[in-house]
């Protein structure tokens, strides 16, 4: 989600819903945590393997 949109969304709801200061800054951080979590990834398998860069060269037998 663009950044933008996400600041005027929680900024909106932390308007609408927030009483008092402390409370609006509150319910602003937690609505752009929430807004920011929505388009992660599902799948964070660690079991996949990792690029390292590092290629293991294929050294070919002649048969002679």
């Amino acid at each position: 989600m663009n950044n933008l949109f996400k600041t005027l969304i929680a900024g909106y709801g932390a308007k609408k819903l927030g009483g008092g200061c402390f409370s609006t800054v509150l319910i602003f951080i937690i609505i752009y945590w929430a807004l920011g979590t929505c388009n992660k990834p599902t799948n964070t398998n660690n079991n996949t393997q990792q690029r390292t860069g590092y290629v293991k060269p294929h050294i070919p037998v002649s048969k002679s």
